[in-house]
């Protein structure tokens, strides 16, 4: 149990991390800096890409747990 629980949460972790360094480096490839003074819409852009990002990272974590979890027959 607890084993399952540890493998749960570090992959979550680490697919939204992932995904949100992902994210992050998109936005500065298009020129959108989260950490820019003020709300500007290329700030706005980068967070919004930042939260995708990790939102992506984390569904796709949940996807390979659920793939690599055995099939239950009954």
């Amino acid at each position: 149990m607890n084993n399952k629980l540890l493998l749960e949460g570090l992959s979550d972790a680490i697919g939204f991390l992932g995904g949100a360094l992902l994210g992050y480096w998109a936005g500065r490839l298009l020129g959108l800096d989260i950490f820019a003074t003020g709300y500007s819409n290329a700030s706005i852009g980068g967070i919004l890409l930042v939260g995708i990002g990790g939102g992506l990272g984390l569904q796709l974590a949940r996807r390979w747990r659920a793939a690599q979890a055995p099939k239950n027959k009954d």
